[in-house]
């Protein structure tokens, strides 16, 4: 790197372009036909291992990255190129190698250095795997120090690079135009040290903000307009083909001076240009002093990269701004209409504005659930590999989005449902012959929207629940179950702590600390979660979520002088009770009588210890509420109304409490608190002690 180029400025975009790289190459990776290769594939996955490294190579401080990227690019190269076999061991090898890349890029971005034995083991199996697949070529010869695979074999340390150096030495070189547009200073002095690593740079110049490069090369246009884009934006890249010859005649026709380069041929010109200059000078003088204009500003790109801190705080400010306006509204409903309708006009187009603004807002922190879903390819293929199985893994719905915050929250419980699904649903292609079935499972992933929420799906095609087996596990744990409980009841038990029905332990799935745990994250997230299953089709597990944590649609109910925000999904109906609909159980239990259905009643004036409000239930409203598949009905003294709420976090802010999820700030600056559905349910339950 030049003296006085900083280029730490850009480690950060690095790291997390390398990382958007590493996941597309796992899954490019991952979807390749070994039979049959697809060209644009392997291109694709060449280039993700060639722009890392590029990246790697300009900062100058990675070189385990660099290393590591380069010889795995030889590979690939070779590859794409037809000149080496792709086996199934290479791709197991190279999707190692990922997880190795991807270990290095998360020291490097924690001021670490990477595991050196990592490093240097899977160095050793790349240098080895191309010294075996290509014997007789002359590529290999021993030299004093070299690297030992894990066999404990010597592998030269040079193999790989060699295998590069003649493949470049064979390869016809071209001639590139790189017109780049809206640098500056920094970036042009990073941009032509960069290029000068990836040719023979033949011609300079700079000026306004452009900086044009002729470049004698072996890498390809897309090659170096990738290694570019980690300095500038794609849009301000052009490459060119362009004739050696031609390169040398425009420069001595303009008077201008062609830089002589080893191993290429070039004619000068008389007059020497103060914009060109020879490629061994050093990097910090290649570059003529941006010109006394300014430089024209950077085209727009299609995306921004922002800090989610940045994001959160807007979040923040819009709720602020939206509780603000409610304010605004309910002071200004006292005011005559008619001598004050301009303000309360204003007032309107401020309250759709600021709606307007907020899901606007919102939608920047959504994400597609392809983030996801791209990681269970590869969890799929590796468990199948060790449980001999066959699954076709079948994702729907990946563009279907979700808050970042949940996205990043559901990737463990999915995580254990699948592993369920692969372990004990799917079963072995011999099984699935003898029963009529295709030899290979399938395990499908879908993700919807519906209405103000997101449905995630987790289906297999296998041997389903096993009633028989459930039902004896749970006797056998004393659990209150007969032979007429119901199989939705019973499947209910799978998302009980310790319970397991897998006849051995595996280091897939089966110790029956999964499901439960699954169970506690979805509803600590407002969502909840379904279970069905037939015998000998398979099992599906539905997850229910809200799209955000930040905004909510609620229902605010009276209870005496307190205000409480009940989820509106939760809410089914409400109603009046009648005397004959109420039937005591005990001294303090009570049901109410609703089309048939006894359903648990919960004062909430008890739960929280309200003693201002009305205690008798047919002066009172009843609302009905579902959890999961739990209906009961929650006794308030009014409904006060429906709107959206911004949601407070009570717990940062202050500390949990027993029946409360959440707070919200309302429209005249008081605090109303958001009920935890589920934690009433189990209180309708009698599993909440208080």
């Amino acid at each position: 790197m030049s003296a006085g180029v900083d280029l730490s400025q850009f480690f950060e975009t690095f790291f997390d372009e390398a990382a958007e790289l590493l996941t597309d190459m796992e899954q490019q990776l991952l979807g390749l036909d070994i039979s049959e290769p697809d060209v644009d594939q392997l291109n694709a996955i060449f280039r993700a291992a060639h722009s890392i490294k590029g990246g790697a190579g300009t900062f100058g401080c990675f070189e385990a990255l660099a290393e590591t990227t380069h010889l795995l690019e030889n590979l690939l190269d070779l590859i794409r190129r037809g000149e080496m076999s792709l086996c199934r061991e290479m791709i197991d090898l190279f999707l190692e190698t990922k997880d190795v890349l991807t270990d290095q890029v998360l020291a490097y971005r924690n001021g670490q250095e990477p595991d050196a034995a990592a490093y240097e083991r899977i160095c050793a199996q790349l240098r080895q795997i191309a010294v075996s697949q290509l014997p007789g070529s002359g590529l290999h010869a021993s030299e004093p120090n070299g690297h030992q695979d894990v066999a404990g074999k010597t592998v030269p340390s040079t193999s790989v690079d060699k295998l590069g150096d003649a493949r470049s030495s064979a390869q016809a070189h071209v001639s590139l135009h790189v017109s780049l547009t809206g640098v500056g200073s920094k970036d042009a002095a990073a941009l032509a040290e960069e290029m000068a690593l990836m040719g023979e740079v033949l011609r300079q110049e700079q000026g306004d903000g452009v900086l044009d490069i002729w470049l004698n090369t072996t890498a390809s246009a897309d090659d170096i307009e990738a290694v570019c884009c980690f300095v500038v934006n794609s849009d301000q890249v052009n490459v060119a083909e362009v004739g050696i010859e031609a390169v040398a005649n425009d420069a001595a026709g303009s008077g201008e001076h062609v830089v002589s380069t080893p191993g290429t041929q070039a004619s000068s010109g008389s007059v020497p240009d103060a914009g060109v200059t020879p490629v061994a000078t050093p990097p910090e003088t290649t570059v003529q002093s941006p010109s006394s204009k300014s430089p024209p500003a950077r085209t727009n790109s299609g995306t921004l990269r922002v800090g989610v801190e940045k994001v959160d705080q807007i979040i923040n400010l819009v709720g602020e701004l939206v509780i603000t306006q409610a304010m605004l509204v309910q002071t200004a409903s006292t005011l005559d209409p008619v001598e004050h309708d301009r303000l309360l006009n204003g007032l309107e187009h401020l309250e759709r504005n600021a709606r307007d603004l907020q899901e606007s807002v919102m939608s920047i922190r959504m994400m597609p659930m392809d983030y996801v879903f791209s990681r269970f390819p590869r969890l799929v293929r590796e468990s199948t590999a060790k449980l001999g199985k066959r699954i076709n893994l079948i994702t729907q719905g990946q563009a279907t989005e979700l808050d970042k915050s949940l996205i990043e929250r559901i990737i463990d419980p999915l995580t254990h449902l699948v592993r369920n699904s692969i372990d004990h649903g799917i079963e072995k292609p011999e099984q699935r012959v003898a029963s009529g079935k295709d030899p290979e499972g399938k395990l499908v992933l879908t993700a919807q929207h519906h209405g103000g929420q997101i449905i995630i799906e987790v289906s297999d095609d296998g041997a389903g629940l096993s009633r028989e087996r459930i039902l004896r596990k749970a006797i056998s744990q004393g659990l209150p179950v007969t032979e007429h409980t119901s199989d939705d009841d019973l499947w209910q038990l799978i998302f009980s702590p310790g319970f397991s029905t897998a006849e051995k332990i595996t280091d897939i799935s089966g110790r029956g600390v999964g499901m439960d745990v699954v169970k506690r994250n979805i509803q600590g997230m407002g969502g909840h979660i379904q279970l069905s299953s037939r015998a000998g089709q398979g099992t599906t597990t539905r997850i229910i979520l809200p799209l955000t944590l930040a905004i909510l649609d609620g229902m605010s109910v009276g209870v005496g002088d307190e205000t409480f925000i009940l989820p509106l999904s939760h809410v089914t109906e409400s109603i009046q009770p009648t005397a004959d609909q109420v039937h005591c159980i005990s001294e303090t239990e009570k049901v109410l009588h609703v089309r048939g259905e006894y359903l648990p009643l919960i004062a909430l004036h008890q739960v929280f210890a309200v003693s201002t409000a009305e205690a008798d239930v047919t002066r009172s409203i009843a609302v009905i509420l579902q959890a999961e598949e739990t209906r009961f009905a929650l006794q308030v003294d009014q409904l006060l109304g429906q709107h959206q709420v911004v949601v407070k976090n009570l717990e940062a802010n202050y500390r949990k409490i027993p029946g409360i999820s959440a707070a919200t700030i309302l429209g005249d600056g008081s605090v109303a608190l958001i009920v935890d559905v589920f934690a009433l349910m189990r209180f309708s339950r009698g599993q909440v002690a208080r």
